[in-house]
């Protein structure tokens, strides 16, 4: 973990850079931030504080939205998000931090090349797709702490315009996150960190609000899957290197 004055700004940067995404697009803050944080705290405690902020930006984005939520939908894939956090916060406590490094690169980089592919599944589709998109994103949420993919593929699958997304996506963050927080715990940061994580979140969510009325939704939707590639491919690098 690096620590210190340079450590601070470098985790104030990374968590600013994923609110920002977050506020400007809906989503992202989980795969353009989980790479860097992982790579400066570690995996596990870079999961667990993932998890705490994208959990707590989701509450605050769910607060304008929460009348477009899709109840049919949104029940099976929460509980089924729900039920496959244990398993994934407990793969996270037994592999080693190499192994975890180049999985959570892997899943990132996997997850976002379906993502731009627009990838077409059959068995991501009705309540049936829900409970699939939820079951994954859940384990990959408290493992890897990158759980929005597989429920932007459910709503690729579905249908779902950019508008129906967005306040469901932030459901799903408020309640897998919750769950993966009281799986993998909260981060031991000191007070100079957390300061810092919540200034960031907090500048990082203007800056994604005056963004987000300045460029198409294309473009940073295109810049957040290649900020996550980027971050994705490095940690599977830096996981591979270290075995």
């Amino acid at each position: 973990m690096t620590t210190g004055w340079t450590g601070d700004a470098l985790l104030a940067a990374i968590v600013l850079l994923g609110s920002s995404v977050q506020w400007l697009t809906g989503m992202g803050f989980a795969l353009v931030a989980v790479p860097a944080l992982v790579l400066l705290l570690g995996p596990a405690e870079g999961v667990a504080l993932a998890n705490c902020a994208a959990g707590a930006i989701s509450v605050v984005g769910l607060a304008g939205g929460w009348r477009r939520i899709r109840v049919g939908a949104m029940v099976p894939l929460c509980v089924a998000a729900a039920l496959t956090v244990p398993a994934g916060a407990w793969l996270t406590r037994r592999l080693p931090s190499p192994v975890l490094l180049l999985t959570m690169g892997a899943l990132v980089t996997l997850a976002v090349l379906l993502v731009l592919h627009g990838t077409r599944v059959p068995a991501l589709r009705g309540r049936q797709g829900a409970v699939v998109a939820g079951a994954v994103g859940g384990f990959m949420n408290s493992a890897a702490g990158v759980g929005g993919p597989p429920v932007s593929l459910y709503a690729v699958n579905a249908g779902w315009t950019v508008r129906e997304f967005v306040p469901n996506a932030q459901l799903y963050g408020v309640v897998v996150n919750a769950f993966s927080v009281g799986a993998n715990g909260v981060p031991e940061l000191g007070r100079a960190q957390w300061g810092a994580v919540v200034g960031a979140m907090v500048v990082g969510a203007m800056i994604g609000r005056g963004l987000a009325e300045r460029i198409p939704e294309k473009r940073a939707r295109l810049l957040v899957l290649s900020l996550a590639l980027a971050g994705g491919a490095t940690a599977v690098t830096k996981g591979a290197w270290g075995l």
